[in-house]
């Protein structure tokens, strides 16, 4: 099992960086592990989709609940990696906001003896996104 989070103060505000984190149909342009997005179906603050992921080129079937302004939970039910993403917004100041992501995830398969290096790759994409949603709220 993974699990881990990582945390990101950006100089916006609480509504600029959900504006951003609740497209979830924009994730592959922050988050480059995601190659691309197939949405299932969608009713009202739940969609359900598959996922390209950079891991092999493996789709993931998930369930992604939006809940406005605060959240954006991901439990990923199917594919070579299972668990959940989560990213929680807290208002700092009237224009910051502490952006936390949280993984708990588990690798399937023979792979999950590379979980460790699962661990630093998912990490620093995560760091990476959370450094492209901070430049895309600047602008």
């Amino acid at each position: 099992m993974v699990d881990f989070r990582i945390t990101k103060q950006i100089e916006a505000s609480q509504d600029s960086i959900w504006n951003i984190i609740s497209d979830v149909d924009r994730e592959p342009e922050f988050w480059h592990g995601t190659k691309s997005i197939k949405n299932i179906r969608k009713n009202g603050n739940l969609i359900e989709r598959e996922a390209v992921i950079a891991f092999r080129n493996s789709i993931c079937k998930e369930v992604i609940t939006l809940n406005p302004k605060n959240s954006v939970e991901k439990k990923i039910t199917d594919g070579a990696i299972i668990g959940s993403k989560n990213i929680v917004l807290t208002p700092i100041e009237t224009n910051k906001t502490r952006v936390d992501v949280q993984w708990n995830i588990r690798v399937k398969g023979i792979f999950g003896l590379f979980s460790g290096l699962v661990k630093k790759h998912i990490s620093e994409g995560t760091e990476d996104a959370l450094h492209r949603i901070s430049n895309a709220v600047a602008k």
